[in-house]
């Protein structure tokens, strides 16, 4: 056997591409982010990741050859059309292994729950609530047409809406404030007239502009900007409703639940989740750290699909890479 075999794991993001190179006693070689791996957010999305697969290798001090599989969570890999744009991401002259193509939740599930029962959610560039029950079922939010709109571009879409629409008052100053300043524009009439002239032209460059201003949406709920409490209230209560249809399907009464993504992982989305999951339908939800974050979850299931057995050792590789990663 070739002793410099090694696997890649990929977590490709609506903002970042992640690229893992770990050998097979898990031991991390090479890691490395890049820009986007979604053509709905980036057009070079395809040389984004190409290049960060080489960069990697080339890091590991290892060639094409030595990899024995791949896998990457791909944002946006929704059908069996997708991946038309997908499978071209992974295309490299040489790289021949095996290579598995996914939606990036699946990767997420792997890392944040390493195969147990249990619900992700992910609120960050993108939005989706996947689960897998006991018996293996992969169940997803949109498989029952649901969706969460929690992402951070369409909080901030919403918050903007809600002040545009006039709904704010004295507790919303500072916050409007931060919203002039991130359109660059002085007064509400001027963002008025930037909105009816759609913002921007490129859709890319719009959702970007708006999931930019994300962050002080959820700073200013904590503050207690009236208009930013209701939209995370509101995008709250769709996440609280998509655990809960997917809770449904497990057999035990008590499912662990964990959060991914910036938004997912704010203060404010963290305390106000944990409260209202505490009277929460169908089952008692259990709020648990992620294990690991979505590149090692595809870095798992790659050494998996190399039929390499994980055991405590990789774990305790794996954890020891990350702690000193931190």
């Amino acid at each position: 056997m070739n002793n410099k075999q090694v696997v890649i794991g990929i977590d490709g993001g609506g903002t970042h591409t992640r690229v893992m190179v770990s050998d097979r006693q898990g031991h991390i070689l090479a890691y490395l982010e890049r820009g986007s791996a979604s053509i709905y957010k980036d057009k070079q999305a395809a040389q984004n990741v190409q290049g960060a697969i080489a960069e990697a290798l080339l890091k590991a001090e290892r060639t094409t050859a030595d990899v024995s599989a791949l896998v990457a969570g791909i944002a946006g890999y929704d059908a069996p059309s997708d991946l038309e744009w997908i499978t071209p991401l992974t295309e490299l002259e040489g790289l021949t292994c095996p290579k598995f193509h996914v939606n990036d939740a699946v990767s997420a599930h792997s890392g944040a729950l390493m195969g147990r029962p249990g619900i992700v959610i992910i609120a960050g560039t993108g939005s989706i609530i996947v689960g897998v029950t006991e018996d293996g079922q992969f169940i997803r939010n949109y498989d029952f047409h649901h969706y969460a709109a929690t992402a951070a571009r369409s909080i901030a879409y919403d918050a903007v809406y809600e002040v545009l629409a006039g709904s704010y008052n004295e507790t919303d100053r500072e916050f409007m404030g931060s919203m002039l300043a991130h359109w660059g524009v002085l007064t509400l009439d001027e963002l008025a007239d930037t909105a009816k002239k759609g913002f921007n032209t490129d859709r890319r460059e719009r959702d970007k502009q708006f999931g930019d201003f994300a962050p002080a949406i959820t700073k200013a709920a904590e503050q207690g900007s009236s208009v930013a409490v209701r939209v995370c209230e509101r995008a709250i209560g769709q996440i609280k409703v998509g655990i809960e249809l997917i809770g449904a399907s497990f057999a035990d009464e008590e499912v662990a639940v964990t959060f991914i993504g910036s938004v997912a992982n704010s203060t404010y989305y963290l305390r106000t989740l944990t409260d209202k999951l505490a009277q929460g339908n169908n089952k008692r939800y259990l709020i648990v750290r992620p294990q690991f974050p979505p590149v090692i979850g595809s870095v798992l299931l790659a050494l998996k699909h190399a039929n390499i057995a994980v055991d405590e050792h990789i774990i305790h590789h794996l954890h020891s890479y990350e702690q000193s990663s931190h």
